[in-house]
Parts: C-alpha cells; structure tokens; sequence
C-alpha cells in the first residue's frame, strides 16, 4: 500500500465521490438602533421572539454559527461601544442559506415589526463578508466591515444584501486560498 493510500475496509464498496466543501464561508452582522430599552413593554414582542427565532436559524440548512452571550443571544454584546445598538451576527454556508433563513417565515414576521422597535437607519446596518471554512468573526471584524462598507460602499470586501450590490464569488473562485486566522 503506498504512504497516501487509505487503507481498504472490509465490506466496504467503492465510495462516491463527495463534493468538496467550499473553503469560504459567508459571515453576516446586523445591528440596529433600539427605540427603547430592551426590558421595555415596547419591545416585549421583539425580546419574546428571539429565542424562537434564533432556534430556526440554529437548524436552518447552511447555518454555521452566531454570536451569542450567556443568555444565548447577542442582545448583552456590546457593537460600537454604543448602549442603544443591539447585534446579529453569524457565519451561512452560502448566500443561498442566509436568503432561505432570511426570508423564510420566521424571521420575516420579525422583520414586521422592526419598525416599533428599532429608529430607521440612516447608514448601512448590515454587512456581509466571506471568512475561511471555520472562522469565527469578533464584533470588532463586523465593527471594520460595517466602516468600510459605510466608508468605501459594496466590494468584495464587504457587500450588503441588497440585489444591486450582488454577492461576489467566494474567494476560493477567483483563485485565492484562506489566510489563517
């Protein structure tokens, strides 16, 4: 047997060809502006939905990870050393999985009602970027990217959801390789 042969297993019948995985994965944040503060009547119905919500997007198909705290949000987690700023944030296999979650029926029915719970933002809230299969973003990466998209606009550094900026490629298809992070 040669040095980089695996080794037979009995009963075993030649095995299908599985497909690579991608070397890049898609991270997103979202931070949003509180109206009130998140023990308040007003926002009961947001906080009430959140474990709910974050249970689908747990076993949504292509979900990686999210930032959460101790209570198992992210709504303790300080973004931009701001109080009233609350954020999102978490790692999709593809776009394709983010937009499914995104879109589908539980987060839309929070998205509802955004408006009685968060000020309407007046500067980019919400940033995507691609990371190395594995890497778990800070809030001080998703602080950067949100600069830079505010600062620069959409790239390949950092994009947005919005269909006019488009998703650019995973880096592994125009031929770069994850840096170690």
């Amino acid at each position: 047997m040669d040095r980089g042969e695996a080794p037979a297993v009995a009963g075993a019948g030649p095995r299908a060809e599985e497909p690579p995985m991608s070397a890049f994965e898609l991270a997103q944040v979202n931070i949003s502006r509180l109206l009130a503060p998140l023990d308040s009547p007003q926002l009961k119905e947001f906080v009430a939905a959140l474990d709910p919500v974050n249970a689908v997007a747990d076993a949504a198909p292509g979900f990686r990870w999210r930032l959460q705290g101790e209570a198992g949000d992210a709504t303790a987690i300080r973004v931009f050393d701001d109080d009233w700023l609350i954020v999102n944030m978490s790692v999709w296999e593809s776009p394709e999985a983010l937009l499914a979650f995104v879109y589908g029926d539980a987060h839309r029915a929070i998205l509802r009602g955004r408006r009685q719970w968060f000020h309407h933002p007046v500067e980019a809230m919400t940033a995507l970027w691609w990371v190395p299969a594995g890497h778990r973003p800070s809030v001080a990466e998703a602080e950067e990217r949100l600069v830079h998209l505010r600062t620069h606009g959409p790239s390949s550094h950092v994009f947005t959801l919005k269909p006019t900026s488009g998703f650019p490629p995973a880096p592994e298809h125009l031929g770069l390789q994850p840096r170690e992070s």
